[in-house]
């Protein structure tokens, strides 16, 4: 749209002129043009709004549409809870916190609390001061060398490729700006990645990008070799994500460039299709052993894994795995079915997969009735872009969580659903340098930081007005769910939550047992 504007500009001012010299009124139709030319000229070299630095005047439109909302666009197109996956308020909160605007509510909230499903958490006439500091969560168990200090809040897997390099830049360098982890994605790590020096969890998915022989199979030298990169401070081994579960990931060819190509070590001119299943392991006893592979060729840096949960008796299967080696990860990610992609086969976004609530309950219990939650710490992601979901995560048992979506609206994503096409019109989703150009790096970062800042302190308000001294005091029962028009239940009540060490001890609860006794640690 940029060079489109130059060439309509410039024609018509050419015309506008030569028509001028023959017929005088059309030097006032030149008058009229003039304007119209030096917004369009402002929009190019303002860097705020991505929107009308790729669109030149024609970008003015969409806020025009909010300017006029009240009273028109409010009753006729969208309201502040339409819009999926996200709906206006999410957006609107994420925005305004990400440029530091006021992210106050007029005229109380529009939410219908007497929906079904509504949750809240009940405050206390005795509130606590808001914790002073934002929480930092250490992760590194018995055999870690370099156990890492993480924020509540970090960035999810979003890989170089699925997102512009201007993208990964903003959102390394908020990361570098608010002291928190930023997760590369399966896609390998980038120049784009290291340049701005924030801190990474380094994503290791089917395709073993970064760490990959030509054969597409795992390459341990090469992994050695990066990890020894002061950035990466975790390596997370993916094993399958919410929005396609069991599916492996894609990269459509139309946004697959030479560089793309040259990082990740693949074909141009060719999907980028990363196996469903990890070639270097077969079994959970295999993915135990593996863990530990990575951990020593790490150096001892943090080792994790990342799951949808599918079938549970293979996540128990991992969880005698670890048992009967004595070995056990630094960390757990848990991915809900709620969680996003940029490209997926509609069955597998819709109908495959556990959601992240259910996910996490279920991995919490069985470390709790294995003993061994202690030991390994959970991170949760799924549509986090508030203090209150922050909240409602770790009153399910989650340590941290991790945000994609949510850091993507920071940096101006304006849910355009065009993420598989090539053609965001933001800059963020697209590898085409005619839109990337829109979205300045360092604008977008110091708003990635601004966000990250504000809902760590609305989860810290949050929970000092529901009279909790400190983060892990959440409990199941302070989150409150409307079951139905009549009948509120909390968390605990609607949950199950296991007694420590239980499914080692013979008295299997009945929601455990039958998993529990297939699970099979040699074999998935």
């Amino acid at each position: 749209m940029r060079k489109i504007f130059w060439k309509v500009s410039l024609t018509l001012f050419f015309i506008t002129a030569l028509l001028g010299y023959f017929w005088k009124p059309a030097f006032l139709i030149m008058l009229l043009i003039f304007p119209v030319f030096i917004i369009g000229l402002a929009d190019m070299h303002q860097k705020k709004h991505s929107i009308q630095r790729n669109f030149p005047v024609i970008g003015h439109g969409r806020y025009l549409l909010e300017l006029i909302r009240p009273e028109i666009y409010q009753y006729f197109i969208e309201s502040n809870s339409d819009g999926m996956p996200f709906d206006r308020e999410e957006r609107s909160i994420v925005y305004q916190r990400a440029k530091g605007q006021l992210d106050t509510l007029p005229f109380g909230t529009q939410s219908n609390v007497y929906a079904i499903d509504y949750e809240w958490i009940n405050h206390s006439l005795n509130p606590m001061p808001v914790y002073p500091n934002h929480p930092r969560v250490l992760i590194g168990g018995r055999d870690c060398k370099h156990p890492y200090s993480a924020s509540l809040l970090n960035i999810s897997a979003m890989s170089f490729g699925s997102l512009s390099k201007n993208a990964i830049c903003a959102l390394n360098k908020g990361a570098f700006l608010g002291k928190f982890a930023h997760n590369t994605g399966e896609g390998g790590l980038s120049p784009y990645h290291l340049e701005k020096k924030g801190d990474l969890i380094w994503q290791i998915g089917t395709g073993y990008f970064s760490c990959r022989n030509k054969n597409g199979t795992f390459n341990p030298s090469e992994f050695s070799e990066r990890t020894l990169l002061p950035c990466v401070k975790m390596i997370e081994i993916k094993l399958s994500q919410g929005a396609k579960p069991g599916h492996g990931g894609i990269l459509p060819a139309r946004k697959l460039t030479p560089e793309i190509a040259a990082i990740r070590g693949v074909e141009l001119g060719k999907d980028v299709i990363s196996p469903p299943a990890h070639t270097a392991f077969k079994s959970p006893l295999g993915l135990i052993e593996f863990i530990a592979r990575l951990r020593e060729l790490s150096h001892g840096k943090p080792i994790g894994f990342k799951l949808c949960l599918g079938k549970q008796k293979e996540f128990l299967a991992i969880i005698k795995a670890m048992i009967k080696l004595d070995t056990y990860p630094d960390f757990i990610t848990i991915d809900g079915a709620e969680g996003g992609t940029g490209a997926a086969p509609l069955e597998f976004s819709n109908s495959v997969g556990t959601p992240l609530n259910e996910g996490l309950l279920f991995i919490h219990n069985a470390l709790v009735g294995t003993n061994l939650r202690n030991k390994i710490k959970i991170i949760a992601a799924g549509k986090i872009t508030t203090g209150f979901n922050i909240a409602t995560k770790i009153s399910l048992g989650a340590d941290l969580c991790n945000s994609a979506r949510g850091m993507l609206f920071a940096i101006g994503c304006i849910q355009a659903l065009r993420c598989n096409t090539n053609q965001c019109p933001t800059g963020v989703a697209t590898q085409d340098p005619n839109l990337t150009i829109g979205l300045d790096v360092p604008d977008k970062a110091q708003r990635v930081a601004h966000f990250h800042k504000a809902t760590l302190e609305s989860f810290l308000e949050v929970i000092a007005a529901a009279g909790l001294a400190q983060p892990y005091d959440l409990k199941p029962w302070h989150i409150q769910r409307r079951i139905d028009s009549s009948q509120v239940k909390n968390y605990s009540e609607i949950y199950e939550f296991i007694e420590p060490g239980i499914l080692l001890s013979g008295e299997i609860p009945p929601s455990f047992s039958k998993s529990w006794k297939w699970a099979d640690p040699t074999q998935f």
